[in-house]
């Protein structure tokens, strides 16, 4: 049995593990840690029997513990994910070594020459919950930028992580780093996240990529400067002069694709100058998709079998086939309802007028915007990042997709000739 004392002393010694792990692989060139992600892409390849082993477990376990169809499928790994996960850490590999670039360099007067340089952010501890690749995603993106990662995957996907993560450490030894820059929370117990957020002599930075409740429990109880994946309350609004048949296609996409994901659209907003004419179709692609829609008076009036529109919904994160729908009064009143119910995760419009599109982009500040274009796209693999470790929706340091440029800082190097400050 794990003692409150005994959990403690094992958290104590990743972080160490950690530090010293991370001041080892920022000082490793460039091509180990590149082969380090090519040879984790194989090993998850060369071990895709294993890790479905592992994730039938998982399934097992989730569908009897009554886990949803949406939260089964984040959880789910069949061939194809599998394959998207070593190809994710082949794409990092490929990117530019985000680590030592110069961002900027100046002289002074007095002869000093000053450089921004980029450099690892350290220590990374992301805490998620249940979707297993993004044991791969964020594993590789801290190691192309030389951080260190204590990953603490969520209850339901413990197997499927771990038989990821030694597909991780397979590749940081053949490339002669250490394994422990890349750890894993070895239980399930809760109270380790608790350990692990106050961990600041060993922790930089705190990745929390999952549901309201997690958020609002790191924010309150954090030690760490952390970069906030809150939940995706996602709109999609189509404005008088949208393309039906793009409307039609797109608003499937964009709930349908994939439900249980944060770029997954949760409530249509729609001009009231063409509800009439589109929302009747769009709403029977949806149901015939098996989605459930609830609507204000407006829509309901339209589509007579949409369910009511609580005030809860405007402000809810499904993660599931639902979608609520509201009619507007233009692109004023659109901007409104989005200022008032978005997460600013993602929002778009749709339509062919560019000067509302522009407008609507102009006045909303979530963390992506998108023209004409299905809000699945809210990923960083989609922005040619290779992967991402979460949407930030704060407004420190990174915003939108975090990818490898996000897990860096910078310092300053200064160069002189023996200059004294007068």
């Amino acid at each position: 049995m794990t003692t409150p004392q005994t959990l403690e002393a094992q958290m104590t010694d990743l972080g160490r593990k950690a530090r010293v792990a991370q001041t080892a692989l920022a000082a490793a060139p460039s091509p180990r840690r590149t082969l380090a992600l090519t040879a984790a892409a194989a090993a998850i390849r060369a071990n895709a029997a294993t890790i479905r082993e592992a994730n039938a477990k998982d399934m097992a376990a989730g569908t009897a513990k009554g886990l949803t169809p949406a939260l089964l499928d984040r959880l789910l790994l069949n061939d194809a994910r599998i394959e998207a996960m070593a190809k994710g850490l082949e794409d990092i590999a490929a990117l530019p070594d985000p680590v030592g670039k110069v961002l900027s360099s100046w002289q002074r007067p007095n002869g000093l020459t000053i450089d921004r340089v980029s450099t690892p952010l350290g220590v990374i501890g992301i805490i998620y919950e249940s979707r297993p690749n993004v044991t791969a995603d964020a594993g590789g993106l801290c190691l192309k930028a030389g951080n260190a990662a204590i990953l603490r995957g969520g209850s339901e996907s413990y197997h499927s992580s771990q038989a990821i993560l030694a597909c991780l450490h397979t590749g940081l030894a053949e490339a002669g780093l250490p394994q422990d820059a890349i750890q894993m929370v070895p239980t399930t117990d809760r109270a380790a996240v608790g350990l692990l957020l106050r961990m600041d002599q060993f922790v930089d930075v705190i990745v929390p990529r999952g549901g309201k409740s997690l958020i609002e429990r790191v924010s309150a109880e954090s030690r760490i400067p952390m970069f906030k994946h809150l939940d995706g309350i996602c709109h999609t609004y189509l404005h008088e002069g949208v393309d039906p048949a793009m409307a039609r296609a797109v608003v499937l996409n964009a709930k349908m694709r994939r439900t249980g994901i944060c770029g997954s659209t949760e409530t249509l907003l729609i001009d009231r100058a063409i509800a009439p004419a589109l929302l009747p179709g769009i709403a029977a692609d949806l149901q015939a998709a098996g989605c459930e829609l609830r609507g204000d008076d407006a829509a309901r009036a339209l589509v007579p079998p949409m369910a009511v529109a609580t005030p809860e919904d405007w402000d809810t994160e499904y993660l599931d086939a639902i979608l609520s729908v509201k009619v507007v009064d233009g692109l004023d009143n659109a901007i409104a309802h989005i200022r008032a119910h978005s997460s600013q995760h993602t929002d778009a419009i749709l339509t062919e007028d560019a000067e509302a599109a522009e407008a609507f982009m102009n006045a909303l500040d979530s963390a992506i915007l998108m023209w004409n274009a299905s809000t699945q796209f809210a990923d960083g693999s989609e922005f040619g990042m290779g992967a991402e470790i979460g949407i930030s929706t704060g407004k420190l340091h990174a915003r939108g997709p975090v990818g490898v440029e996000q897990l860096t800082t910078f310092k300053y190097k200064v160069r002189g000739t023996g200059q004294c400050r007068p």
